[in-house]
């Protein structure tokens, strides 16, 4: 009782102009977005979500330690994986592994400059295809418009970090190993372009968690206009606008 007494009383003690503009604060997370609003609204929710990825995965072990990113043994050489680990080169196999992860995180940094450029050459048509679109929309109009490009940037780096690690020293043994042993179909997968291909997966499977949150959770709109653009529920504004 005495809480509620105390909320009252400094509710009563508010000014006229204090009330007025709670009110109007409160009204404008309800109002229809601009389409100005809606624009600026979609390029901050692709800068915030590509922030996020980019540090989640471009940090130390952001794909190793990732259990939904993380970069496996190339899967069309499991038997090799299995064979020479019945071999006892576990240990070589699980540096191999790891390698191929530090290689991705690499790459990872180098996304940031070509997602600002897709963001910047975004025509409105395309801010509200995103906006009522389906919850991976913005992801997929990153995908669209920038993979050729981070194909370009990221194979040099991929394929520096892997030689600079001198992976031939666990692929070549390996490989060697297996393709030695009889009644086996012998193996030689591009470690580069395999390791550059997930490595696209996972920073845009990352890009498309963080565009869920802002989509789907009122705590990861971090600014009034994410708050404003994303928890609208009205009708289309862009009629009468």
């Amino acid at each position: 009782m005495r809480l509620l007494s105390t909320v009252l009383l400094s509710f009563l003690l508010l000014s006229c102009d204090q009330l007025q503009q709670i009110a109007k604060d409160a009204g404008s997370l309800y109002a229809a977005p601009t389409k100005e609003e809606i624009s600026d609204g979609i390029r901050e929710a692709l800068t915030v979500g590509i922030k996020n990825a980019v540090f989640q995965t471009a940090q130390e072990n952001g794909f190793y330690g990732n259990s939904l990113i993380r970069i496996p043994f190339p899967p069309e050489a499991a038997k090799v994986e299995q064979t020479v680990r019945d071999l006892g080169l576990d240990k070589q196999v699980d540096q191999f592994v790891e390698t191929l992860n530090h290689g991705a995180e690499e790459a990872a940094e180098k996304a940031t400059p070509i997602f600002v450029d897709a963001i910047r050459q975004m025509t409105l048509q395309d801010v509200y295809d995103i906006w009522q679109g389906e919850k991976d929309a913005a992801t997929r109009y990153l995908q669209q418009n920038t993979q050729a490009r981070l194909i370009s940037e990221f194979r040099p780096v991929i394929k520096q970090a892997l030689d600079e690690v001198e992976i031939t020293r666990y692929w070549n043994p390996i490989i060697t190993t297996y393709n030695k042993l009889p009644l086996t179909n012998k193996l030689n997968p591009n470690l580069d372009e395999y390791v550059l291909d997930r490595t696209l997966s996972g920073l845009f499977t990352v890009l498309a968690q963080e565009e869920e949150k802002i989509r789907e959770d009122p705590a990861a709109r971090v600014t009034a206009l994410l708050k404003k653009v994303f928890g609208y529920q009205g009708p289309d504004p862009r009629v009468g606008n």
